[in-house]
């Protein structure tokens, strides 16, 4: 059966075996279908030598008349003395029969030879009595000799080879005799006692080979990997059992023991240091003692067995038992010394090991041992195992191979239209682990960095981890509620904290609420201690507001409702300060989610103030007056008090919406890009940036309306005042406003009015000159539009040089007084076109006259061909001089003058640009100005009464007070 199949009756199925053809002998089946076919006895056999191997069996010599071999069938049905032969060769050949010394025919089994030869075979079933039968052999029982070749590697000068009759349970130190004795080296197996050590100087080994050509003995043999056969082996069952690959071929070998354990040693070396693909013989580290021999023997039983020489009883019983060991292990003599290290060392480090006396022990119980002692890497980071799951399936130690390692549980597919699972280094099996539970950064610059996953419980040193942090060799790393494990890097060279961070010399992370020194029972300290450091805490001036998010809401509408009312005398920017400082302390200490919901929550509550406020001065200053009741406009004073909370709104809300953008951008560059979440946290950001927006365009709108409805009623006075009044002198670049003319001074007060209204808010300077801007946008369009006005008027006129100049001082003397108020730049961009206008009408009569169109319009280039038309057409030349004709538009531009407005359009404005950079609140160092601090102080004790109203009454503690040093 060369293919292994399992037929009815027969063995079972070993697989497919490929059998080279010379060295391994026929099934059974095909033996007993040649019945014509005869078989020689053990001692009846020829020696018989050739100068070239074979593939092919060696034809065996004709056979003596008296032995035969016959079907099972055809022995019983035979009588006489051929049915005796027969049934004794059957039983030889099942190896269950016992020694005969009255059994006819020379050579035998009943010969004292043939009694002695099969000796030890007649034991093993003796002394496995008891034992259930091992399948594989007891079916290979019954198989019929073969005949193998044993090559003598040069024990013989001629002879390559010698034919020996062995069986399944023939062992090698028995064919060992039988070759010596065919290149006749040794007597019988039988003889003395001299036999058994010219025995042990020789030793069977298992070569394997590539021939030089085609066939196994047509060239130069030379065997590449070579193994000693215990003297208890097999060689049949092994030769049937472990085949050669395709292109190699195996023989047996006679060397001499010494020479043999050496080309052994030289041909396991080679194969480990080269690390070639020949087959290798080596064991498997899990692979079972029993695997080729199956369960391991009972103790024998009393019968050992009879024929056998006096005094060999308790070897041969011993070399039988070893026959159920590994067949490979057996051989392997270099790796049994280096797992007898191992297990000295297992051993040594058992407690009392040295004063212990050890006896036998379970080897099974050493390998155990030996897979225990595990040496960390020394070039890349890891984590120790100190506490897992399921102890049959957890690893002692996790090495990083990446920077970037992930743990997680892992799966099919990551739930989201079936996209494939995130990818994870190690696999956690504990059922609270996320499938992408953890990422620990570790690059060549130190410190590592460990961020956990969005709802992933994850502790830093027996504190709740729930942003980024760093990760220094010795921490304590748990995820979930079951696995623990510790960091080491032993690239730092032992560089890190000499005591671990989590012994109470390093306190870890602090809980993010006020009473933190109360609750911490880690930290060592006694009462009066912990009662201290929540003083300096509450007292202290670090920039620092700790609350828990359920304290959230008081918390904001506290800050908010303090800076809406406008009590107490915080500093201009202390609102945002305050607010800024909660949106701190959730980006960096509380959960991942937590500050998209803080930052709506916060935007919602400054939309509702500010509108509250915007209605407040709505009612005081309502648009439509009743019948009757005159309109009293507003003073810059009046309008100064009006603006102040929309200001301070405005300037905060700048200030923390540059804040809160930072933090955003911060929160995506830390956030698992791989995080489902992070889309949905990005939109709540994106929806309460847009609140604060809006926020800052409302404030911004009501501050410029009030301020451009107070100068509308102010600016006619720079068209109307003759600053060349009788006794006044005009006044200088940098005046004051006292100095100025009269029919400057209002406007120019509620320029005053507004410039130190942007200064005490401290208002951005981009949004100040942003204010201004639209300030002198609203006042050159003013002007502009009633100078326009006035030209149409049926009264005096006033398009003429005289009133022009008067126009003109006015607007210089506005102009140099915001040249020195700092937004000289500004003003004279915006009031470009009523300055282009007003030195229109400054021209002399008679250049006048002498100028073109097309003169004109280079000149003045700002203003439109209607306001150029309109200005020239109501021109006071004098009476009934009409205007020139070199004043009339070209036919090209007739339509634009028809057609055209010569009014500015309001809504021409520039629009609002918010400001960009960097926020300007101071978050780091200690708080320096005393009403931002008392504030600070006030609302950390509220945040400690809010802690303390959970407790029971007898939990309960009074704000401490710090004692004096």
């Amino acid at each position: 059966m060369l293919s292994g199949e399992r037929k009815e009756g027969g063995s079972p199925r070993f697989g497919k075996l490929h059998l080279p053809v010379g060295l391994w002998i026929n099934s059974p089946r095909k033996q007993l279908a040649k019945l014509g076919r005869r078989w020689p006895s053990a001692a009846s056999v020829k020696s018989s030598s050739s100068d070239t191997g074979s593939r092919s069996s060696e034809p065996l010599p004709p056979p003596p008349p008296h032995v035969e071999l016959r079907r099972v069938g055809a022995v019983k049905a035979a009588g006489g003395a051929s049915g005796s032969r027969a049934k004794r060769i059957s039983q030889l050949f099942r190896g269950s029969g016992t020694g005969t010394t009255g059994s006819s025919g020379a050579g035998g089994p009943g010969t004292p030879g043939g009694a002695q030869r099969w000796a030890s075979e007649k034991k093993l079933p003796e002394l496995a009595a008891g034992v259930a039968p091992e399948p594989p052999l007891a079916t290979r029982a019954t198989a019929p000799p073969g005949v193998l070749k044993i090559f003598g590697a040069g024990l013989a000068s001629g002879a390559n080879y010698k034919s020996v009759l062995a069986t399944a349970r023939s062992t090698a130190r028995e064919l060992v005799a039988e070759a010596l004795e065919r290149y006749g080296l040794a007597g019988s197996p039988g003889g003395g006692p001299g036999e058994s050590s010219c025995v042990d100087a020789f030793a069977l080994c298992d070569a394997l080979g590539r021939p030089a050509a085609a066939g196994v003995g047509s060239g130069e043999w030379r065997a590449e990997h070579l193994r000693v056969l215990g003297d208890s082996e097999r060689p049949l069952l092994v030769q049937e059992l472990w085949r050669a690959r395709p292109g190699w071929a195996r023989r047996f070998e006679l060397r001499g023991r010494e020479e043999a354990r050496r080309l052994e040693q030289e041909a396991f070396g080679a194969a480990d240091s080269e690390g070639t693909g020949a087959p290798s013989w080596r064991p498997q580290k899990n692979r079972s003692r029993a695997a080729s021999g199956g369960a391991a023997l009972a103790s024998p039983g009393p019968g050992t067995g009879s024929g056998a020489p006096a005094g060999s009883g308790g070897k041969e019983r011993s070399e039988n038992l070893s026959l159920r060991r590994s067949v490979s292990e057996l051989s392997l003599q270099g790796r049994r010394r280096r797992q007898q290290e191992r297990r000295q060392q297992a051993l040594s480090m058992a407690p009392g090991a040295a004063d212990a006396q050890i006896g036998t022990a379970d080897p099974g119980d050493f390998d155990q041992l030996t897979q225990c002692l595990i040496q960390a890497p020394s070039n890349r980071p890891y984590f120790l195992l100190l506490q897992g799951y399921q102890d049959a399936q957890d690893f002692v130690v996790y090495v990083m191979t990446r920077e970037q390692h992930v743990f997680g549980r892992g799966g099919n597919s990551s739930g989201r239209g079936g996209s494939p699972a995130p990818y994870v280094d190690t696999f956690l099996n504990a059922p609270d682990i996320l499938p992408r539970h953890c990422t620990v950064r570790a690059g060549p610059e130190h410190p590592a960095m460990v961020r956990p996953s969005r709802g992933a419980p994850v502790t830093h040193n027996g504190c709740l981890l729930l942003r980024e942090a760093e990760l220094h060799p010795g921490d304590l790393l748990g995820l979930g509620e079951h696995f623990l494990f510790m960091y080491k890097d032993p690239r730092t060279g032992g560089s890190g904290p000499a005591r671990p961070p989590w012994l109470p010399a390093r306190p870890g992370a602090t809980p993010p609420g006020p009473g933190w020194a109360f609750s911490c029972r880690l930290c060592g300290r006694g009462l009066q201690e912990r009662g201290e450091a929540l003083a300096a805490y509450l007292d202290g001036r670090e920039p620092v507001l700790r609350f828990r998010p359920r304290e959230e809401e008081a918390l904001l509408g506290e800050i908010v409702r303090a800076a809406a009312a406008g009590s107490g005398d915080l500093p201009p920017l202390g609102p945002a300060t305050l607010l800024a400082l909660c949106v701190q302390h959730s980006a960096r200490e509380l959960e991942l989610g937590h500050l998209p919901r803080l930052l709506g929550r916060l935007a919602r509550l400054i939309k509702e103030a500010v509108w509250e406020k915007i209605k407040e001065i709505g009612d005081r200053q309502p648009e439509n007056h009743p019948e009757g009741v005159p309109e009293v406009p507003l003073t810059p004073e009046a309008v100064s008090v009006e603006l102040r909370p929309l200001m301070l709104w405005m300037a905060n809300t700048t200030e923390l919406l540059s804040f809160v953008q930072e933090k955003v951008l911060e929160m995506e560059k830390e956030a698992d890009q791989e995080d489902p979440q992070l889309c949905n946290d990005l939109e709540l950001c994106d929806e309460a940036m847009a609140l604060l927006d809006e926020v800052i365009m409302c404030t911004f709108q009501q501050s410029v309306y009030y301020l451009t409805k107070t100068l509308y009623s102010t600016l006619p006075a720079l068209l109307d005042s003759n600053p060349f009044t009788a006794g006044a002198e005009l006044p200088g670049p940098g005046a004051e406003l006292g100095a100025m003319p009269p029919g400057l001074r209002p406007t120019l007060g509620v320029f005053q009015a507004a410039l130190e209204l942007t200064s005490q808010c401290e208002l951005h300077p981009d949004l100040v000159s942003q204010t201004f801007g639209y300030l002198f946008f609203f006042s050159n369009a003013s002007l502009l539009n009633s100078l326009m006005e006035r030209g149409e008027g049926q009264g005096r006129p006033f398009y003429q040089w005289s009133r022009a100049v008067q126009i003109r001082t006015n607007l210089d003397l506005v102009l140099d007084w915001l040249q020195g108020a700092g937004l000289g730049d500004i003003a004279t961009e915006f009031f470009r076109k009523l300055s282009m206008a007003v030195n229109l009408l400054c021209v002399p009569r008679t250049s006048l006259l002498k100028a073109s169109w097309s003169s004109l319009r280079t000149d003045h280039p700002t203003l439109t061909p209607a306001q150029l038309h309109h200005l020239l057409s109501h021109y006071q030349l004098g009476p009934g001089r009409g205007p020139p004709a070199a004043w009339d538009p070209p036919p090209a531009e007739r339509e634009a003058v028809d057609t055209g407005d010569i009014f500015e359009s309001f809504s021409s404005h520039p629009p609002l640009i918010l400001p960009l950079g960097s926020s300007r609140l101071r978050l780091t160092g200690p708080v320096t100005d005393d009403a931002l601090h008392r504030e600070l102080r006030r609302l950390r004790r509220l945040l400690w009464d809010l802690e303390q109203q959970e407790l029971p009454a007898n939990y309960r503690h009074g704000p401490p007070v710090a004692t004096s040093p």
